[in-house]
C-alpha cells in the first residue's frame, strides 16, 4: 500500500471512530461496538505506520473514547498533558531568540543588495499581515470555538487576560531584564530584545560577528532537535488532554475542530482569490505559465506539510519562468522566514479559536495586541517541527490565555498543515516573481524549454 492509500485509510477509519462517536448518543448498542473496532483498526494502522502524525491522530481519538466512556480515569491522565505542556515552554525563548538571530543577522547581504532586500521585506510584511488580519475576521464571524466549555481548572480566568493601559502596554513590550522576560514567558520582549540584538550583529565586522553567528546557527539546530525529541511525547500528550476535556465537556469539541478545519481552508481559498491573485494581476504576472510552474511544488508541499520538501523544486521551477537566479536565491529563503502567508493566517485564526474554546471575549484592542505578537513570533521559525504549536503557546502565554487547548488542534494539524503550507510555498513563489517583475528583471519572452514543456 503506497503512502496516500495509507492516509485514505487513516482519514476513512478516523471519520467512522468520530462518526460512531457523535452517534452514540442515539443510544443503540452498535455504536459502541463499531467504535472500538474503528479504533483498534487505527491502532493497527499505527503499528504499521509508526509515523508521529499518526499516532497524534489516533491518540486524540482514543483520548476522546476515554474521555467519553471513563471520565473519571480521564481526569488523572491530565498530569501527562502537563508534563507535555511544560517541556514544550522550556523551547520558546531560546528557540524564537536563536532563529531570529540567525534570520536577520544570518541575511546581512540585506545591505548589499539594499533596494530588493528592502522592497522584499515590505512586501513580506504587508501580505503576512493582511493574512494575519484575514484569519482575524474569518475565526470571528465563524466562531468555530464558541460553545465548548473547558473544565474550570482549565479554563483561565479572563482578569488574567491583559487589559493594560494604552501607556502600560506598549511599556510591557520593552524588556527590562531578558532573563525576568525568559521567565515571565514575555515572548513579546525576547523578540525585540532577539530583534536588536540581531541588528547589532549584523553591524559588526564579519570577524566578530561570525562566532556568534555560529553560536546562535548551532543554538537553533540543538532547538530543533530538543522539539523533535519533545513531539515524541506528543500521541500521550495530546490524547490526554482531549481525554480530560471530553471527560468534562462532552465530545462537541470535535465538532469544533472540524469547524475549525472548515473555517481555515475556506480561509485560505479567499486569500489567495482576493489577495495573491489581485498582487499577481497588479505586478501582471503571466499566470498560465506561473499556474503550471507552482503547480508541482505546492502539490509537494500540500502532500508532505513541509516547505523545505518543496524548496529545490520551488526556486528551480521560479528561475525557469525567468525570475534571475540571484533574485531567487534571495527572495525564496528569506520568504521561508519572513513570508510565511499561510501560517500567519492559520496562527489568528487558531489564537482566536483557544480564546472562544476558553469562553474568554477578547476586545479588539486585545486581539491587535496579539495580532502584532503573532506577526513577531511568526517569523524565523519555520524550519521547526510543528512550529505552530510553540508559537501558538508563545502566544497564549503572552496574552494570558490558557494554554491546555493548543493540545486539541494537534488531532487534526495534520491536515490544518497541509493546506497553511501550500500557501506559504505559493506565496514564496509568487514574491520572487513580484520582485522581478519589480526590479524589471524578469524574462518574459523567453521561458525556459522547462516550462515550454510543462505547459504543452
Amino acid at each position: 500500500m503506497d503512502t496516500r492509500r495509507q492516509h485514505v485509510a487513516l482519514v476513512v477509519a478516523g471519520l467512522a471512530a468520530v462518526g460512531a462517536l457523535i452517534c452514540s448518543h442515539s443510544g443503540g448498542p452498535i455504536f459502541p461496538a463499531l467504535r472500538w473496532i474503528a479504533l483498534g483498526a487505527l491502532v493497527v494502522y499505527g503499528c504499521l505506520r509508526r509515523t508521529l502524525t499518526a499516532w497524534i491522530f489516533i491518540a486524540m481519538l482514543l483520548g476522546a473514547e476515554i474521555g467519553h466512556d471513563w471520565p473519571h480515569v480521564a481526569e488523572h491522565l491530565r498530569v501527562l498533558a502537563l508534563i507535555f505542556l511544560r517541556l514544550i515552554k522550556t523551547i520558546i525563548a531560546p528557540l524564537v531568540f536563536a532563529t531570529l538571530v540567525v534570520g536577520i543577522a544570518g541575511h546581512s547581504n540585506l545591505r548589499q543588495v539594499g533596494r530588493l532586500g528592502l522592497r522584499s521585506i515590505i512586501f513580506f510584511e504587508v501580505v503576512t499581515t493582511i493574512a494575519i488580519f484575514l484569519g482575524l475576521a474569518a475565526i470571528n464571524l465563524s466562531k468555530a470555538g464558541v460553545g465548548v466549555q473547558l473544565p474550570t481548572t482549565t479554563a483561565a480566568d479572563t482578569s488574567s487576560v491583559s487589559k493594560l493601559s494604552a501607556e502600560d502596554t506598549l511599556l510591557h513590550v520593552f524588556p527590562e531584564n531578558i532573563a525576568k522576560a525568559v521567565a515571565d514567558g514575555a515572548v513579546l520582549q525576547v523578540v525585540i530584545f532577539s530583534l536588536i540584538f540581531a541588528v547589532a550583529l549584523a553591524m559588526l565586522s564579519e570577524a566578530k560577528r561570525r562566532p556568534m553567528l555560529m553560536f546562535c546557527e548551532s543554538l537553533s539546530e540543538v532547538m530543533f532537535e530538543f522539539t523533535n525529541i519533545v513531539m515524541y511525547m506528543a500521541p500521550l500528550g495530546v490524547g490526554a488532554a482531549v481525554a480530560y476535556t471530553v471527560g468534562h465537556t462532552g465530545i462537541g469539541v470535535l465538532g469544533s475542530l472540524v469547524k475549525l478545519l472548515l473555517t481555515l481552508y475556506a480561509t485560505l481559498i479567499v486569500f489567495i482569490l482576493a489577495v495573491l491573485l489581485p498582487i499577481a494581476l497588479m505586478f501582471r504576472v503571466p499566470l498560465r505559465v506561473f499556474a503550471k510552474a507552482v503547480a508541482e511544488p505546492v502539490t509537494i508541499a500540500f502532500g508532505t506539510a513541509s516547505s523545505e520538501a518543496a524548496l529545490p523544486r520551488a526556486m528551480e521551477a521560479m528561475e525557469a519562468i525567468g525570475v534571475p537566479r540571484q533574485i531567487v536565491a534571495f527572495v525564496i529563503p528569506t520568504g521561508y522566514s519572513f513570508n510565511l502567508t499561510g501560517s500567519s493566517l492559520y496562527l489568528s485564526v487558531a489564537a482566536i479559536f483557544v480564546a472562544q474554546v476558553s469562553g474568554i471575549h477578547l476586545s479588539f484592542g486585545q486581539q491587535l495586541m496579539m495580532m502584532l505578537t503573532l506577526m513577531l513570533t511568526s517569523k524565523g521559525v519555520a524550519g521547526v517541527s510543528r512550529a505552530a504549536l510553540v508559537i501558538l503557546l508563545a502566544t497564549a502565554a503572552s496574552t494570558g490565555l490558557p494554554t491546555e487547548p493548543v493540545f486539541l488542534l494537534l488531532g487534526v494539524d495534520q491536515m490544518l498543515d497541509m493546506g497553511r503550507t501550500a500557501v506559504n510555498v505559493l506565496g514564496n513563489c509568487l514574491a520572487a516573481v513580484v520582485m522581478a517583475t519589480w526590479e524589471g528583471e524578469l524574462q518574459r519572452d523567453s521561458p525556459s524549454p522547462v516550462v515550454a514543456a510543462a505547459i504543452d
